[in-house]
Parts: structure tokens; sequence; C-alpha cells
């Protein structure tokens, strides 16, 4: 009987469906928590057979899926992915009543009627290699089998993938997400519709590229990639998904060890591994691809883009998704000087951060054309800064990263690209977003394509008159708003307590709990604590309002929209209560009293929600005297992160006609607070306003008084 498989506090979180921190704690409070059997001291590994059983006699061990068992079945039998992905490929031709039968074999005849099933499709697959199963690889099959039936050949292929840890390693190398996928693919589309019959990606990944190619009638699909296991899932997801095209998938280095020397297909997509100086500068410098320059070592992008160019029939089109330096780096001028005087680069755009990997940078897509000898070159080259583009409001599933706006990149980006496509001497510019820019004045000592530089261009129609108009209505909106601040702070007038301040005894939230006075409220996640069962399935709220963290603090309506199915146990806010955030920002905790615009909006997962008893507690004054400093504080505990303990934070007693005067005048305080973020929001507008109109010359300073 194999062993059991060894997994790390990381993997128990995902298994049981928390947080680290949680398992930190299960170990610290749980004598009974299975001991480490491996790994490192700061690094334990755990049996699974003893974890899953330690989960499950506490019912936190969620229902496991068919791809669950396969990644636990590949733990406790390690199996190269390259020996099970042909079988993956030829059980997805089968129906689910012939998989089952297939389950129910003896361990000796699954493996030899799986090992004749995988031989007659290893030929399909590259890197397949000899194809052979043990009997006592049987469970393994078995959990494979059901997966494919019950979850689909592509996501047992998937899971098969991700087993290869040390195999993902190629430098620079992501996966292309979907709705990015789509988007390049989209612009290879020409304006009646038709689209190029074969399409090459040389860097394929697990082929989400030439998948989306596929699904907009691409016939001839070929992809290369450095990763054997990679290469072998984007042939299993291209099988499957588009079975009526001619595929040819390899494994290997497209740039050294090209699989498809003679391939001249009608477009290319590529989203090439970033910064990957080991690309073979020193034995291909005679390489008869790099017809526009030799790519300096530091320049692996502008190898990857004359590959693709090299690739392709002339008038074909490749699309690449590239880091931003390759648009302005020193060292590759001269290439990309070469590319726009033979009309090689037609549009370079920007796309937001948080497209794909590496999250934190805006990537760019360079849209590129092999030139025919004897066609003249264009004369512009269009550039689209969608990197601006905002975020929808923010998506709240505990994650801080708001959703992109997919649908206005998708506009911006492939608009642009079909009206110039369509007209480029008649292409009319966008100001800040996209212009078609003379060849001519690309051609400088930096030759920059960076698209921000090209588009955000004050157009000379801005007239100062109008801009002139535009800041005086912003400086009489920031008067009245300067005006409302100190009306109000004019009327919040208060008295001295006397010689000392005044005394009051006290009560925690805690106390008003257990009396009834007040009752707390919070949004619960899919599943339940510890020893808590998951919550039966609650109603569909994809795309209501939800109040965040970052709302509370900054004194704004909900901003979050939620976007799965909660567990039946999410809060609806109602007039009256009071919201505390459960971790302090800028040093200070904030309470806000829900009013009218709040209520009915969903409460975050970082949030508190009070709910009193009005016969009994203001809510203002509730609200005023949580969120005074020295309370928070006492309520506090964390060093990096601060998290507020709400059952800590006290309360003076008072009689309700007197909490009713401190609570107008918190109220009060709030509008004080409230005015005075618009008015130097306000300020921040009108002084930018200002700078922008003097130094476009719009606007002239006054005249000296001297």
């Amino acid at each position: 009987m194999p062993n059991s498989a060894q997994v790390t506090a990381a993997e128990i979180s995902r298994l049981a469906g928390v947080t680290r921190a949680t398992v930190s704690n299960w170990r610290r409070r749980h004598p009974d928590f299975p001991s480490p059997v491996g790994g490192t001291e700061a690094s334990p590994a755990y049996d699974l057979t003893a974890v899953r059983e330690w989960l499950a006699a506490r019912g936190q061990l969620p229902e496991s899926s068919p791809a669950d068992e396969l990644a636990t079945a590949l733990r406790s039998t390690p199996a190269d992915a390259l020996r099970l992905l042909p079988l993956v490929l030829a059980t997805a031709a089968l129906d689910r009543a012939e998989v089952a039968e297939l389950t129910n074999l003896s361990d000796d005849q699954l493996a030899k009627q799986a090992q004749k099933l995988a031989r007659g499709v290893a030929g399909d697959l590259p890197s397949a290699g000899e194809v052979g199963y043990r009997a006592a690889e049987a469970e393994l099959l078995r959990a494979l089998l059901i997966c494919v039936r019950d979850e689909g050949a592509v996501k047992a292929a998937d899971i098969l993938a991700q087993g290869e840890p040390d195999e993902v390693s190629a430098s620079g190398a992501y996966e292309t997400p979907p709705q990015l996928a789509a988007l390049i693919a989209d612009l290879l589309g020409a304006a009646d519709d038709s689209y190029p019959g074969s399409v090459f990606d040389p860097a394929c990944g697990a082929g989400n590229l030439l998948l989306a190619a596929a699904e907009r009638g691409a016939q001839e699909l070929y992809g290369q990639d450095m990763v054997p296991t990679q290469a072998a899932q984007a042939a299993v997801r291209l099988g499957v998904l588009a079975p009526t095209a001619k595929r040819q998938v390899a494994p290997g280095d497209s740039i050294r060890e090209d699989a498809f020397p003679a391939l001249l297909a009608e477009a290319a997509l590529c989203t090439p591994p970033y910064g990957d100086r080991d690309w073979g500068h020193e034995e291909l410098a005679y390489d008869p691809r790099w017809i526009y320059g030799l790519p300096p070592r530091s320049e692996p992008e502008l190898a990857w883009i004359q590959h693709c160019l090299a690739h392709l029939t002339p008038g074909g089109t490749a699309v690449l998704l590239l880091p931003p330096a390759t648009a302005e780096r020193n060292s590759g001028r001269r290439i990309r000087a070469e590319l726009i005087r033979r009309g090689a680069v037609r549009a370079v755009m920007a796309l937001p951060p948080g497209v794909a990997a590496p999250l934190h940078i805006g990537l760019h897509l360079w849209l590129l054309q092999r030139p025919h000898e004897a066609a003249t070159p264009p004369r512009h080259l269009l550039f689209v800064d969608a990197s601006g583009v905002q975020p929808e409001r923010a998506t709240y599933r505990g994650s801080r990263r708001p959703a992109l706006d997919w649908p206005a990149i998708q506009e911006m980006v492939t608009g642009a690209w079909r009206r110039y496509s369509s007209d480029p001497d008649g292409f009319e510019s966008a100001p800040g977003t996209a212009r078609a820019v003379p060849l001519l004045e690309l051609l400088d000592e930096s030759v920059d394509l960076t698209p921000v530089r090209h588009t955000r261009v004050i157009p000379a129609a801005a007239q100062p008159d109008e801009e002139a108009k535009r800041v005086e209505d912003l400086r009489d909106r920031l008067k009245r708003a300067n005006t409302q601040v100190v009306t109000i702070a004019g009327a919040t007038a208060t008295t001295s307590a006397g010689d000392a301040p005044r005394q009051w005894r006290s009560a925690t939230v805690a106390d008003l709990l257990r009396g009834g006075a007040l009752t707390l409220l919070r949004s619960r996640p899919l599943r339940g604590s510890l020893g808590q069962a998951a919550a039966e399935p609650g109603e569909e709220i994809a795309g209501e309002a939800v109040l965040t963290a970052r709302d509370v603090a900054t004194r704004r309506t909900a901003s979050g929209v939620a976007d799965e199915t909660y567990s039946g146990e999410e809060v609806r806010i109602e007039t009256g209560d009071i919201i505390l955030s459960e971790t302090l920002h800028n040093k200070s905790g904030a309470a806000r009293v829900a009013t009218e615009n709040d209520a009915g909006k969903l409460l975050g997962r970082t949030l508190f929600l009070l709910r009193p008893d009005p016969a009994r507690l203001d809510p203002w004054f509730l609200a005023g005297f949580l969120s005074a400093d020295e309370n928070v504080n006492a309520a506090s505990v964390g060093t990096s992160i601060v998290r507020v303990d709400a059952r800590r934070l006290r309360v003076p007693l008072l009689p309700l006609a007197e909490q009713q005067r401190y609570g107008r005048a918190f109220r009060e305080l709030y509008a004080l607070r409230s005015a005075a973020d618009e008015a130097q929001r306000l300020a921040e507008e009108a002084a930018t306003a200002l700078a922008t109109g003097l130094t476009s010359g719009a606007l002239l300073p006054p005249e000296s008084t001297d």
C-alpha cells in the first residue's frame, strides 16, 4: 500500500478552505492536531491521511470534488504527468457509461485497458514517450477517470499539469488569463469578420491563445513550449476543445530549437517569457531571423518579435504581450527604429496593471505585420493608452484587488484598432486615449514607443476661455465648500466641563450584548469556523453593493460589488446601525452610523455591525465614543496589522436623553469631517486645473501689483 502523502500548512489551509493563520491556531490550541512527520522546523509537513481524518472529525473537511480526489491521489501516488495525459485525451472521447465501466475493472484489468487506450493516442501528444501503467497505480487511474467523467478532460489535464512544480520554472513564463487571451485573439479579426486560417504561438503554455483563436475560426493551430508538460497539456486541451482543427504542438525552446522552421502562418499570437537573458544571444548571432538587427542580450522580447515575424506570410499579423520596457529601453532603439522604417509595427497598446502577471505592471500589446516586399510602408503608427481604464467597483470576495473593467478595455483597444485599420490616414485621434502618429515623429534619438508619451497630448482645440470658465467654476465650488466647513464648525458649540473632566461609569460592548441592548453581526464566509457546519446556499446576490472598510474610513458610499452566491449569512445594513472596521486605518478607528443611503447594502467581511435597541441606546452617541482613539487603542491587538476587538470597546452609561445630546454633537462632527473631505477634494482639483491651464498656455498668471 503506498505511503500517505505529506502536506504543508499552506496546503492544509487550501484543503480546509481557511487561512494559514487559522491552521496555526489549530496547531497551538488543539493538542490532538497531527504532529509533523517531515519538512523543516520553519515549514513542517504533515501526514495527509491524518490531517484529513482530523478535519473530518470536526466537520471542517469540505466535500471533495473529483478534482480534489485526483489531486490527493497524485500526492499519494506521484506520477509523471506526461504518462497520464494520453489517458486523459483518450478517455475524453468516451461517454460516461464507458468510463464508468473502466473504473469498475479490477486493478490489473484497469491498468491494461488504460495502457491500451493511452497508447492509441500517445502519438498525438508531444513528449509522451512510452506509455505504461501498473496495477499499483489503479487508485490513481480511477481518480483520473472519474475526474474526466464528472469534471471534464480539460480539468483533469490542468490538475495533472499543476502536479509538476519543478518543471514550471521557466523564467518569466506566465499563463495568459482567458479574458486577456480573448482580447489578443480579437485583434486578429478583420472588418469583414474573416479570421486567419493558421495561427502560431511559439510560447503556447497551456494553449489559451490558440484556443481563443480556434473559437474565432482558426483551423490550423501550431504551438511550442519549453516546458514539456505544458506542451502536452496544451495538446490535450486543443484536442478536446478544438477537435476539428489541425493541431501540432511541440516541446522545446522555440528560439533555440524551432520545431517549425518552415512554417509560414497567417497570424501569430504570443505572450513570451519576460526578461530571459539566456535566450541564445551568442549561438544565434548569425541567425537569418534577425533581419531587423541582432537583439542585444538584454532584449529577449525583440528576439521573440522577430521570431514571430519570420513565421508569418507576407501581410500576416502578430500580436505579442510585452513588458513596457521593450518600448523604451535604450539598448533596443536601433531595432525599434528598423521595425518602424519597414512598417512592421502597426500599433502599440498600453493595458492597465492587473491584466496578467506580473500584476503590478501595465503591460503592452504590440501589433505587428510582416511587410510585403513591394508594398508601401504605412505612414502612421497607432498608439492606444488603456492604462487609465478605471476598475469596476471593487469586486468583493475578501480580496483587495478591484475587478478590471474588461468591456471598457476591450472597446478601447479593439475599437481603436478597427477604426484605424479601416482608414489609417483618416483616423481621428481621441486625446489621451488613441492617436495615429506619423512615423517620422518617432525616429528620434530614443525611438520611444510608450503609448502614454504619444496619446496624452494637449489638443490644440483647448480653448483658453473654456479653461478659464472651468477654473472659475471650480473656485466657486471650493468657496461654497469652505463656507460650509466654517458654518458647520461654528454650529458645533461646546462648553467647558469645569475644573475637572467629567467622570462616568462605563460598560463594554460585551456587557451591552449580554444585556440585549446591542446585537453584534458579521458577514460569514462560505464555510463556517472550526466545528461549524457550512451553511445552506443562500440567495443570489451577485452585483449587489457591498460596504467596505475603506468606505467606512473615507466616509463614502458603498463601493464594493458582490460577485458570488453567499452562504445565506450575509448581513444587510439597516438605518441606525453602527459599523466599525476590524482593522485600524491610518492608526485610528472609525465608526459610522448607517443612513438611508446605506440601508439595504451588504456588510463587508472585515466589518463589525452593532445594531442598538433604540429605546436604550442612541446610535450617534455610540459611534462617537466607539471611535475615540483611547478607546480603540485599549481594545486593539497586533503590531504590523492592528485589529480591534469590538467586544472590549467601552461606552459610558448615560440616560437616553443625555446620550442624544452627545449624539447630536457627534453627528455634527461627522458632517464637519465630510464637508472637509469635499473641500479638500475640490482644492486638489482646482489646483490641478490651474496648473494645467498655466503650463498649457491656456491661462495667464495674474499681473504684477508692483
